[in-house]
């Protein structure tokens, strides 16, 4: 049973979500006006011992410092795009096991030069790249670790991957091609071994108050059980929340703030990248034993959303808040993120495509995307910290064919984990997840002409991209076929989705609807066919009369009646469903005489 507290906050929540359908709503209309960001009162950026004052974002930027059809062609994402991250797709990129380009092992920026036409190649005519349009590098900042979530520079290069500028080169090579560029920004830390740090040890030393000091213990732990505060060589106790080695920062601090904003800019301006995927972003300030989404960390992220947009309104950020839902929408409905991830969703997917449950994912896929802002919601499957997808489905490419239509269909901003299209495994310690990208069956997947800084998976000979390419039934050829209908598809980029009620329970139906246009998802996560299958929903469809045109699956012969009302009313689908299968079907409509 709810208590009385449980049921307010539900229907708080649906509240909300019921609001941002109808904002959703007009403007898909066209009768929305564009959102303006509301000015908030920052405290004056003078350096001070205060560290409850926050500098000023605005002054701050003025100093120097399966069966497939053809569909029409779809066009790169143009660079002036206001807000392109909305109809992107995310390419998660681990360059240390992308692609190495000079035998070393270990990859790096010339190899992600090498490897941009596998991602977009710029031709929508062709049909050997992925067909992604933007991409998140992990850490890329020098590191004494491999992961590279513990910086010692924030103003240079890993020179494992390559010169700054041959990074530049990259991101201007990714542009050329309607890619866009956003890099890890790891600030809720640094290395024990960064400089700051190394001068914090000295109590008189000014960067002594750029980290978080106790000269006892304060005992308690971190919200996961681990120890948090660790004894350093001056005798006193510093917080880091991840590990001992990697210290956090104190971003109530005014000049660690300045700081921040300093290397944001250097990147956005000096550099050239797109924007970040801002690390931790739910742990950056701590109000005592309270680690989490406190106050200061959404106040802190809305100055700095206000900065960053001043020095670029087109620069975005995509943040990692691994919480649920209801927490993690906080920070995009109030203009401190562009994009945050939904892990509740990911979760989701995962769980009931494996438990093959229709039902339950669609009431998912109603909800879940109704909490957020249009265009602010990050759908993905796993990431680097997780057990890969294929492992979680116990390597049923049918259950990954599944997972991958839903999520590259429905609302959000996907984020693809690289090697997911190939069905890459990995599961337990990250070195495991991390692993080199296969791309052919040659030495080390084609990864690399020496020794891999890590080995391949075993099954590389068969798992790799080149195999794929050239099989037209293959895990990669369907994520291909699916990115090229989303690139082409208003609704799939920006529709609403409206839930089909079915007479299987074993279906799974939805429809994408924006102004322009209808597109229809039905989905057997049954292992069996089915047939004589009726489709209803009370709203939300374009009245008329429609044909279906097959995108994904045979071309039927139809007539699809949509009420005034929007509503569909016992719609028999004429053809038998295979097992497993993903149909997707434009609407068109039928022109009266």
């Amino acid at each position: 049973m709810m208590t009385n507290r449980l049921k307010k906050l539900v229907f708080v929540f649906l509240i909300l979500s019921l609001i941002t359908s109808c904002s959703d709503l007009q403007r898909l209309s066209g009768n929305g006006t564009q959102e303006q960001i509301a000015p908030s009162p920052f405290i004056t950026s003078e350096v001070s011992s205060d560290s409850s004052n926050t500098p000023d974002p605005t002054a701050f930027a003025k100093e120097e410092i399966t069966q497939t059809h053809a569909i029409p062609p779809s066009h790169k994402v143009e660079l002036e795009d206001a807000e392109w991250w909305k109809s992107a797709v995310f390419y998660q990129v681990f360059v240390r096991s992308f692609f190495d380009s000079d035998g070393d092992g270990i990859g790096d920026f010339r190899g992600l030069i090498q490897k941009l036409d596998y991602l977009n190649d710029g031709d929508p005519q062709t049909n050997h790249d992925l067909g992604v349009n933007a991409v998140w590098l992990m850490p890329i900042h020098p590191s004494p670790s491999y992961h590279g979530y513990d910086v010692t520079d924030y103003y240079n290069t890993n020179p494992d991957y390559g010169t700054l500028e041959e990074f530049k080169e990259f991101i201007q090579e990714a542009h050329q091609r309607g890619i866009r560029v956003i890099i890890d920004l790891v600030i809720n830390h640094t290395s024990t071994q960064h400089a700051w740090f190394q001068q914090a040890l000295d109590p008189q030393s000014p960067y002594h108050d750029y980290y978080i000091w106790q000269d006892e213990d304060p005992g308690y732990s971190g919200p996961e059980g681990q120890k948090v505060w660790h004894r350093a060589s001056n005798g006193k106790y510093y917080y880091a929340l991840f590990w001992d080695q990697m210290p956090d920062l104190n971003l109530q601090n005014p000049a660690v703030t300045r700081e921040i904003y300093q290397i944001s800019r250097f990147w956005l301006e000096d550099v050239g990248v797109d924007g970040f995927r801002l690390d931790a972003a739910k742990h950056l300030i701590e109000e005592g034993s309270e680690q989490e989404n406190t106050d200061l960390t959404h106040q802190w992220l809305a100055d700095f959303y206000r900065y960053y947009k001043s020095l670029n309104p087109h620069a975005m950020t995509v943040g990692e808040v691994w919480s649920n839902s209801f927490d993690a929408v906080r920070y995009v409905r109030n203009q401190e993120l562009d994009v945050v991830f939904n892990f509740d969703l990911a979760r989701s997917i995962l769980s009931n495509v494996n438990n093959r449950n229709a039902a339950s994912l669609s009431n998912t896929l109603t909800f879940e995307p109704r909490l957020f802002p249009m265009g602010s919601m990050g759908i993905f499957l796993t990431n680097h910290d997780q057990d890969r997808v294929m492992t979680v489905l116990m390597d049923d490419e049918s259950k990954a064919r599944i997972a991958a239509a839903v999520y590259l269909t429905s609302p959000g901003v996907p984020f693809i984990y690289y090697g997911e299209e190939i069905g890459l495994t990995g599961q337990g310690d990250h070195r495991n997840i991390r692993t080199p990208m296969h791309w052919s069956a040659e030495h080390m997947a084609g990864f690399t002409s020496g020794t891999g800084w890590s080995l391949p998976k075993m099954d590389y000979p068969k798992k790799n991209v080149q195999n794929q390419l050239e099989d037209p039934n293959s895990l990669l050829r369907f994520y291909i076929n699916l990115l090229k209908i989303r690139a082409q598809s208003e609704a799939l980029r920006s529709g609403l989705l409206y839930p089909l009620s079915s007479t299987s329970t074993s279906i799974l139906a939805f429809a994408r609807v924006s102004q322009n246009e209808q597109v229809m998802m039905i989905i057997n996560m049954s292992q069996q066919p089915q047939e004589n299958l009726i489709l209803r929903t009370g709203e939300g469809l374009h009245p008329g009369r429609y044909q279906l045109k097959a995108w994904m699956g045979n071309q039927v012969d139809t007539v699809v009646w949509v009420e005034q009302n929007g509503s569909l009313r016992d719609f028999e689908f004429p053809e038998i469903i295979p097992g497993d299968g993903v149909l997707i079907y434009q609407f068109i409509p039928l022109i009266e005489d």
